[in-house]
């Protein structure tokens, strides 16, 4: 029974809108409150959920039609039942009850061809891909010549205009030719591939059809031989899989090995974008990141060319490899570079050193910068954030921990430095060198490296103009610190020799812009340059 699903009513004041994408095909089966259209309004873009159920025979308006509330949408062979179905004519009962014993429920001269499975080779042509579609534009093979493939895989991708659709395999086999190539224009019809049916792929099942069989249908057709052509798959049987995304965003996707079905569409029609696939694979290194170790890449005999000694990873050094790759594969990081003329910050340094001498610690840079970064991570609270991508948050923290890295002869570590905002420089200053004293010593606990919100790394003893320190997840920036020198710098038309010290801020893209990035290390800059800034920023 046919019937016709109108446009229903959209909402106050809203009496038309234009069709701006067709989300079914004919042929589709289609089921209640599935998405047929999307439509777009005055006041947004929606898709229009069906009310009826069934296989649709027609499909009555097209891209960039305008369609009217109570408008006919679409035709769609009701029997499935939508609808109740009209009392049965004497004649039509009669038919029924003549037809009904010759269904089969077991193998039978008068099973229909269609309900067996497909056996040899399957001629696969290009099925009907919507109203008034007839051809379309191969972007992609997505099988090679000898693949073994399993029904429904994908076999091309054609570029029509409505989108790119997915043209499945009917059946499981194996690629015996592909008659197409990227680039070449398929019609409808037209033969794509041929496919070696696996005959034992599946058993043969005696479902009922869609709608009774006809009188040609039931009778027993005489069983072809086993050296006739090869089958045709029927038209209507892969039926194409819209996805709404460009030729460029989903061969993306291909190329960093992302499902494309998997991914959602952020955009209110639900076409998925470059930055779709990005996020969905910034996601799924989010899932699987945790926990893992350094990639295991396959080494040579290094003994071949020379006597080698192997030596196992130290407990301090296999956590850093995996929290570095952990870091480096989960986090998309940044770098912003910027320099500070830290002259006068040198003299106020050694002018009130003995104070701190006198408390019993030791006045250095790396003191002064834990008090300048505790009040830049005041004045932007972003960079001592933390981002919880399962829970979609931001989580902002009331407290200022920051971490320092440590060189030590175990390795790397990083103690934290609690409550650097509420804490003069020189009590900064025995604290730090107490820290590190537990560092160097193997004395820190694990507390004691727990709970940061910012890490500082400082290789200005060491040497160096710049780096690139990698982010100490779960934090979002880190500040690498070089070795100052001095340099000439043009002030009031001459040069002068300035210490400049160069700074390195590595912070996570996903939370913090490039223009933040800047402002925040700019800040940092200007409280190194004028020590007496900081009393008027706190």
């Amino acid at each position: 029974m046919a019937v016709e699903f109108d446009l229903p009513d959209l909402g106050e004041n809203v009496e038309s809108g234009e069709v701006i994408s067709v989300l079914v095909n004919v042929g589709d089966t289609l089921a209640e409150d599935q998405p047929v259209i999307e439509l777009e309004t005055d006041k947004a873009v929606i898709e229009v959920p069906s009310s009826v159920t069934g296989i649709i025979t027609e499909i009555l308006v097209s891209q960039g039609d305008t369609a009217n509330i109570g408008q006919a949408i679409l035709r769609v062979d009701g029997s499935g039942g939508v609808t109740a179905a009209p009392e049965p004519s004497p004649e039509s009962a009669a038919s029924e009850a003549t037809a009904t014993p010759e269904r089969p429920t077991a193998p039978a001269p008068a099973t229909p061809p269609s309900a067996l499975p497909p056996v040899g080779d399957i001629e696969v042509k290009l099925p009907e891909l919507g109203e008034g579609i007839q051809s379309g534009e191969v972007v992609d093979i997505l099988v090679s010549e000898g693949d073994s493939i399993k029904e429904e895989q994908g076999l091309i991708e054609l570029e029509i205009d409505k989108g790119v659709v997915e043209m499945p395999s009917p059946t499981a086999g194996v690629v015996k030719a592909i008659h197409v190539k990227e680039g070449d224009t398929a019609s409808v019809g037209q033969l794509v591939a041929m496919v070696e049916a696996n005959a034992g792929s599946a058993e043969p099942e005696f479902a009922p059809e869609p709608a009774p069989p006809t009188a040609a249908s039931v009778q027993s057709p005489t069983p072809a031989p086993a050296s006739a052509a090869p089958a045709t798959a029927p038209l209507a049987t892969p039926r194409a899989r819209l996805v709404p995304a460009a030729p460029s965003v989903r061969r993306l996707a291909r190329e960093i090995g992302i499902d494309i079905i998997q991914v959602k569409g952020t955009s209110p029609t639900g076409r998925i974008s470059e930055a779709d696939v990005k996020a969905h694979s910034k996601a799924l290194h989010e899932r699987h990141g945790a926990g893992v170790a350094a990639t295991a890449v396959p080494l040579p005999d290094f003994s071949t060319w020379g006597e080698i000694e192997r030596e196992p990873f130290s407990n301090v050094r296999r956590i850093t490899a995996e929290r570095m790759t952990q870091a480096w594969t989960t986090i998309p990081h940044v770098t912003q570079f910027d320099h500070a003329d830290v002259t006068e910050l040198e003299a106020w340094r050694k002018n009130h050193s003995k104070l701190v001498e006198k408390a019993g610690g030791k006045l250095t840079p790396t003191a002064i910068i834990l008090k300048v970064v505790a009040t830049s991570l005041r004045k932007f609270p972003q960079f001592s954030a933390s981002i919880d991508m399962a829970a979609q948050e931001v989580v902002y923290k009331n407290y200022t921990h920051v971490g320092i890295a440590v060189d030590t002869k175990r390795g790397l570590l990083v103690p934290v430095i609690r409550d650097v905002d509420q804490k003069t420089v020189t009590e900064l200053s025995l604290e730090l060198g107490e820290m590190a004293e537990k560092t160097r010593t193997g004395r820190v606990s694990v507390e004691d490296m727990q709970g940061g919100c910012f890490t500082i790394s400082n290789l200005g003893g060491i040497g160096g103009t710049s780096f690139t320190p990698i982010v100490n997840s779960p934090e979002v920036a880190i500040l690498g610190v070089a070795r100052s020198r001095t340099e000439a710098v043009h002030i009031d038309d001459e040069f002068q020799p300035r210490l400049i010290m160069p700074l390195s801020l590595s912070y996570d893209h996903r939370l913090i812009d490039g223009a933040d990035g800047a402002r925040f290390l700019r800040f940092i800059c200007e409280g190194l340059e004028n020590p007496y800034y900081l009393a008027f920023e706190g």
